[in-house]
């Protein structure tokens, strides 16, 4: 039997050729330190996924690049070798490979992760992302549409709702690298995301309308906390989302052969 090229690992290639701008763009910024961290972070989570293809037989995923990206980005800074071995231990375990690995997980490993380094370690500052960021996820955003592994519903719901938001609240325009960062990496990943054409229009209005709340009300709270914030609370609607909108299609149909 021939397998077409549309399987799981060509999809996780193309999120990954997505990605690039943003990573060349945090290396040049951060510089080697910051290489040292993600290759670090990036083989201490293929040692789980090898740890788990032994006991379950379950393949590892090209995703463990953006996910070890995303999380050496957006963690919580001045975190020690065993707070950061812990919380990402933790956030890959239970939010991805216990659901049998990427592509059957529920919610992003990296959300995850950073939710429980965020509130498990609250005192390690949030890190404050530099605008040549937010530009280069403009193109990682671009990149991922053109090849059908990011949903452009999402991405424009996202978009119409931060407008509004911005024109009411004219201070979330400084916060728009991390909200478009977070966007990219984490809300648009397309197993994480919502699979309906309505639900992904709700999903990104969902995770732009909470960043607005988050900041018009939440003291004390910086720009990656915030997105990052947004960003589980909407994976963990997502589901119901769908529902919804299946539920809607459904009664909607019935009525109109009835």
């Amino acid at each position: 039997m021939i397998r077409g090229i549309w399987d799981r690992e060509t999809v996780a290639l193309l999120l990954l050729c997505a990605s690039l701008p943003i990573a060349v763009s945090w290396l040049l910024f951060e510089g080697w330190d910051a290489a040292a961290r993600l290759v670090f972070v990036g083989l201490f989570i293929g040692g789980w996924q090898l740890v788990w293809m032994l006991a379950r037989a379950q393949p590892p995923s090209f995703t463990v690049l953006i996910t070890a990206l995303a999380i050496v980005m957006l963690a919580p800074e001045h975190l020690s070798v065993p707070q950061l071995v812990l919380g990402v231990s933790l956030g890959i375990v239970f939010g991805e490979l216990a659901f049998g690995g990427w592509g059957r997980n529920i919610l992003n490993p990296a959300t995850v992760t950073l939710a429980i380094l965020g509130f498990g370690f609250p005192a390690a500052p949030w890190p404050e992302l530099p605008i040549q960021l937010g530009w280069a996820a403009i193109p990682a955003a671009l990149i991922a549409a053109w090849f059908g592994v990011a949903s452009v519903r999402l991405m424009l719901g996202a978009g119409v709702v931060f407008a509004v938001a911005a024109y009411v609240d004219p201070g979330l325009i400084d916060i728009w690298p991390a909200v478009l960062v977070v966007l990219v990496l984490l809300v648009a990943d397309p197993v994480a995301s919502a699979s309906t054409p309505l639900g992904a229009w709700v999903n990104g209005a969902l995770y732009s309308g909470l960043v607005a709340v988050f900041h018009a009300t939440w003291n004390g709270a910086v720009e990656v906390q915030m997105t990052v914030s947004a960003a589980l609370l909407v994976s963990l609607a997502v589901p119901l989302v769908d529902e919804i909108v299946v539920s809607l299609w459904t009664a909607g149909r019935r009525r109109k052969f009835d």
